[in-house]
């Protein structure tokens, strides 16, 4: 069989990032603070720190992704 005619599994990295969105998409993370009334709260409007937070969110994406099933999470 042609190696390119193979399924590929996909890579943590792929998956951390799918993950990132979602929890992104579902709790404003990259949004500017108010721009949800009632949750805007802690969520700072600079773009530096938005970045920071996605940045933080992907790494502990990774963690989660990459850690073995049942086990504790590292806090």
């Amino acid at each position: 069989m042609d190696s390119s005619t193979l399924p590929t599994a996909r890579r943590n990295e792929d998956i951390a990032l799918d993950l990132l969105k979602f929890v992104a998409a579902h709790t404003n993370v990259s949004k500017p603070a108010g721009a949800t009334p009632g949750f805007g709260g802690g969520i700072s409007s600079k773009p530096e720190d938005q970045v920071d937070q996605l940045l933080e969110l992907y790494t502990r994406c990774r963690e989660a992704v990459e850690s073995p099933v049942g086990a504790p999470s590292k806090k």
